[in-house]
């Protein structure tokens, strides 16, 4: 990379901001930093990252600012405020705030009319794995604007994949897989109530939630191509069985006085598909039973 290409400005200096930052650091490019609280960027101007003033002035610094904040508002606040707008015209953003895809399409929109280049993107590992192989990037919007800067991306490590050049993927990945994992540890945090209320301790149970969670990755391929040919089957597991499942973990939840409301929810919504006449599909009807308006 030329010495131009090979600088980056990186605004917002949370947790995963200073890993960005520092993996670029060591990566060996010229490195600018800029967080709206100040003396965050402590460790990283010691590790030989240059701090800026005013967000304007360390968007000047690179031809590529790289935005990590809490949300779409925060990064709007800095990159919507006149001067670092008129700083960043003919410049390149890569937006890896996580929010909605509707506030990737409009902050991608403001962009286009400001002229700044725009790529909108997510990070799905934690703070530990920036900078390693493990670590796990989205990218969407222009694919050669997304090539031009891939060399510098690249340097965060871990794996980048450019979903297409409609702006608001990224985070429709984003918000899809998140919702895979929270609902996950919402389920897990009932299931150690429920556990403890019953006698049994989280370390006890833990090794055993280890082997149901490593049943979900092959039925995540299963279930994608029941989705996706539209044939639900429940040959080895219908709908009907699940109820029954779902309805004991009700019960014995609320003997003991634990909120089920959650479990209640998802067993309402297999108890209407059943209702539909689909009882001997699998479980993953639900899912075109939400899906309508």
């Amino acid at each position: 990379m030329s010495d131009d290409q090979s600088a980056v400005t990186v605004l917002g200096l949370g947790p995963m901001g200073r890993a960005l930052a520092g993996a670029f650091l060591d990566a060996g490019l010229r490195t600018t930093v800029w967080n709206r609280t100040p003396g965050r960027d402590r460790e990283l101007l010691a590790r030989g990252a240059s701090g800026a003033p005013s967000a304007a002035e360390a968007v000047a610094a690179s031809p590529l600012t790289v935005v990590c904040v809490m949300n779409y508002a925060a990064a709007d606040a800095i990159l919507r405020d006149a001067p670092v707008a008129d700083a960043l015209k003919g410049r390149s953003v890569a937006n890896l705030t996580a929010d909605t895809p509707d506030r990737a399409r409009s902050t991608a929109s403001w962009a286009a009319a400001h002229g700044i280049r725009y790529l909108d993107g997510a990070i799905m590992t934690p703070t530990t794995t920036i900078g390693t192989p493990a670590a796990v990037f989205l990218h969407s919007g222009p694919e050669d604007l997304y090539g031009e800067h891939r060399p510098v991306l690249d340097a965060l490590g871990g794996t980048h994949t450019h979903l297409g050049e409609e702006i608001g993927r990224a985070a429709a990945y984003d918000i899809a897989l998140l919702d895979i994992f929270w609902t996950a540890m919402a389920g897990y945090a009932h299931a150690l109530a429920v556990a403890r209320a019953e006698g049994i301790t989280a370390r006890e149970l833990a090794p055993f939630a280890a082997g149901i969670g490593a049943i979900l990755p092959p039925l995540f391929e299963e279930f994608a191509d029941d989705i996706d040919s539209g044939t639900y089957s429940g040959e080895l597991n219908p709908i009907t069985s699940a109820v029954s499942s779902m309805a004991h973990i009700v019960e014995t939840s609320e003997a003991h006085g634990i909120d089920a409301s959650v479990l209640r929810a998802a067993e309402g919504q297999a108890r209407r598909v059943v209702g539909l006449g689909h009882g001997t599909d699998g479980f993953i009807r639900v899912t075109e039973l939400l899906g309508r308006r």
